[in-house]
């Protein structure tokens, strides 16, 4: 027995990784499709109804677009407020991430909706020659906005530590070079600290944005109308109106799947974009030099580079 799962190993050490996993992924599929097949999903159904649920997915990235637009925004103020030495910043900024942070993200989404209407009203009856009554209007936002202003709201705060390590993986020495050239904080940060620490920032970034992709869906609890409804929203509409909300759901999952395989591909070329230059290579092994090069090398010891 040992023997057999001997001989299975190095066989199976000759078949290329790549090779391995993608015989895993067609052997998944096929455990799918198998599944798709017992389920008698109504396929004429799903294929009538595709291009209705697909174009909710210009609203699910407008609403990614706009809260991730307003949680770079709130992250890097909660980021550098935190590592401010000014107490009322940092106090400020310590509620913002307490509170958005323990706090469900569908709970601030109808806080946002249905509270501020609300307070807008009690506002303009009690204090009417402050409060007009545009700004009671101002107060009642369509369930997109509110749903992307509570988007932008709740990743901010969780972004705020990631910009916060990022700029704090910048070297003191970088920050002391800029004051020395007698820059000043915003100028520091603006053309030495920040570029250097975004290199940090972009990959969690686009991870997050990735994530509020996926919560878009939340934003149908509100009641988005039709002509602006993302895929979650659209594909409840069409399922219960026809029952078939298996297959609705089933669309949309694949939908959501299929935008975040599109924009996993464009965030690590990203990535790589931004890393250049401070990946490291391997290192060039003493015996690849020519021989006139090694001459020139400096000895080991306390005096030599190494």
């Amino acid at each position: 027995m040992g023997d057999r799962l001997e001989r299975l190993a190095v066989s199976s050490a000759r078949i290329p990784f790549r090779l391995k996993v993608a015989l895993v992924w067609v052997v998944i599929f096929a455990f799918l499709g198998f599944f798709f097949w017992v389920a008698k999903f109504d396929t004429d159904w799903m294929l009538d109804n595709f291009t209705f649920i697909a174009k909710g997915l210009q609203y699910t990235i407008y609403i990614a677009l706009g809260g991730i637009a307003i949680a770079i925004v709130l992250a890097l103020l909660g980021a550098l407020a935190r590592i401010s030495s000014n107490p009322i910043a940092f106090g400020i900024s310590g509620f913002y991430i307490s509170f958005f942070r323990g706090t469900p993200l569908i709970v601030q989404m109808f806080l946002i909706y249905l509270a501020l209407p609300q307070i807008g009203t009690n506002l303009h009856v009690q204090y009417p020659e402050l409060f007009s009554r545009q700004f009671e209007d101002s107060l009642v936002l369509d369930p997109a906005v509110a749903g992307t202003l509570a988007l932008g709201l709740n990743y901010g705060a969780y972004m705020t530590e990631i910009f916060r390590a990022g700029i704090q993986s910048v070297a003191a020495g970088q920050g002391e070079a800029a004051d020395a050239l007698g820059m000043t904080y915003r100028q520091k940060m603006r053309r030495v600290v920040l570029p250097q620490a975004f290199r940090v920032i972009i990959p969690p970034t686009g991870n997050e944005f990735i994530a509020m992709m996926k919560d878009t869906a939340l934003v149908s609890f509100l009641g988005v109308s039709i002509q602006h409804a993302e895929v979650f929203r659209r594909a409840g509409l069409v399922g219960k109106a026809d029952f078939k909300n298996l297959e609705a759901l089933v669309l949309a999952a694949a939908l959501y799947w299929g935008l975040t395989i599109i924009f996993t591909f464009f965030q690590r070329r990203l990535e790589t974009r931004v890393s250049r230059g401070y990946v490291r290579t391997e290192p060039l092994r003493t015996a690849e030099l020519p021989s006139e090069e090694l001459s020139d090398l400096p000895p080991h010891g306390k005096g030599g580079g190494g």
